[in-house]
């Protein structure tokens, strides 16, 4: 997700210095002119040669980790008919999103990177970069023209809404499938499903442009720190402007689905771990069948109401893919409520995005682990110039 980051604009002549705990930058307004945004001007420590060919390297690796991950689990899917289910459609919305980041976001990043190393000036785009024409605004200050951080940037934030959405989803229906394994096939549908997964899509992309929607203080722009582009509010002398706050927006959303997500896991493994207990109980003759299978839906022997064993082993899966995306999001969280009391951490920056970007190629490997049915279609998938016998099912 993207967050409120140094990169501040100062009308007039008024200067700024920002202070960080990684690498102190001094933002002059005079080399900016009136009204531009600008990052923090790069040191040795963050955007160094060494430093930032480090960094293309691991972007170009972990771009190749993404697309191929992904690609592989959208064609599982295409190819394998087992697959075609609520939970499989909620895995290629998962694939997709991760991959829009493997495709877009990653390589903007990379591209910028090299601009920066092979180029004495920056691109023509660039926040704060001299050779950028400017027009007047309606303010009266100057405008730098579009720049592709106005489409790379909400992408990322809506991908990332999309993740934390989806698995949300995901955990729901196999909490479905657990509590109330009789209603599951009635309750969730490939309908309820598909529609689920366009409304998430929606809220998602409509919650990344909220700040630029219903604000006009923002904008997007490519942080030196973070090597991504992020929103940028423009400050009015040293003051940020009235609405800054509409960022916590980003991180309210985080936390209320990942809350969620937390507490329908809680139940569905804490009835997982009583119908485990029961079936123990039984397998050493202290239950009989028919006290089992009076327990309510938890039972062992014959009783059609207690879970599936593929249905217990998906749902500690999805627990598994919550704890990633929850591992991989918390130190965004800290960077965000750190800029929120008046911190800038630069390198810090770099970790906490890139951290949660990786999280992006995380689900394949889980997959692959976890999911008998996945790594079928995938053996499956490379044995496809095996082919059977023409008269001979498959």
């Amino acid at each position: 997700m993207t967050a409120l980051l140094p990169n501040v604009s100062v009308p007039g002549s008024t200067a700024a210095l920002l202070v960080t705990t990684d690498c102190p930058f001094n933002l002059t307004a005079a080399e900016a002119g009136p009204g531009q945004s600008l990052a923090p001007l790069c040191t040795l420590c963050c955007c160094g040669f060494l430093n930032r060919t480090l960094a293309v390297v691991f972007m170009v690796s972990l771009a190749f980790a993404i697309v191929v991950g992904n690609v592989v689990t959208l064609t599982v899917f295409v190819q394998t008919r087992q697959s075609r289910t609520p939970q499989g459609y909620l895995k290629v919305s998962l694939a997709i999103a991760d991959m829009m980041v493997g495709v877009l976001v990653v390589p903007f990043s990379v591209y910028t990177e090299i601009s920066l190393m092979v180029t004495s000036a920056p691109p023509v785009w660039y926040q704060g970069s001299s050779t950028s024409p400017a027009t007047s605004s309606s303010r009266g200050g100057l405008v730098s023209p579009w720049q592709p951080c106005m489409l790379i940037g909400p992408v990322f934030a809506g991908c990332t809404f999309v993740s934390i959405s989806t698995i949300f989803l995901m955990t729901l229906e196999r909490s479905v499938a657990i509590l109330r394994p009789l209603h599951k096939d009635a309750l969730v549908t490939r309908r309820r499903t598909l529609l689920l997964i366009l409304l998430s899509w929606a809220a998602s992309f409509m919650l990344a442009l909220a700040p630029l929607i219903f604000s006009g203080n923002f904008t997007l722009e490519y942080n030196e720190c973070s090597r991504m582009c992020n929103y940028t509010p423009l400050m009015f002398g040293s003051q940020l402007p009235s609405d800054a706050n509409i960022l916590l927006l980003f991180p309210a959303f985080d936390f209320t689905l990942l809350g969620g997500t937390l507490a329908v896991n809680i139940v569905s493994f804490t009835s997982i771990r009583r119908y485990s207990r029961k079936r123990k109980l039984l397998s050493e003759g202290s239950l009989s069948d028919a006290g089992v299978g009076g327990g309510g839906g938890g039972g062992g022997g014959g009783c059609p109401h207690r879970p599936s064993f593929s249905d217990i082993k998906a749902a500690k899966t999805i627990g598994i893919l919550t704890f990633a995306f929850t591992a991989s999001f918390s130190p965004i969280a800290v960077f965000v409520l750190g800029n929120v009391v008046g911190y800038t951490w630069c390198n810090f920056s770099f970790f906490a995005f890139w951290i949660l970007t990786g999280n992006s190629c995380c689900n394949v490997i889980i997959y692959s682990v976890r999911d008998h049915r996945f790594r079928k279609g995938v053996t499956l998938l490379f044995q496809r110039d095996q082919s059977p016998p023409h008269g001979e099912k498959t």
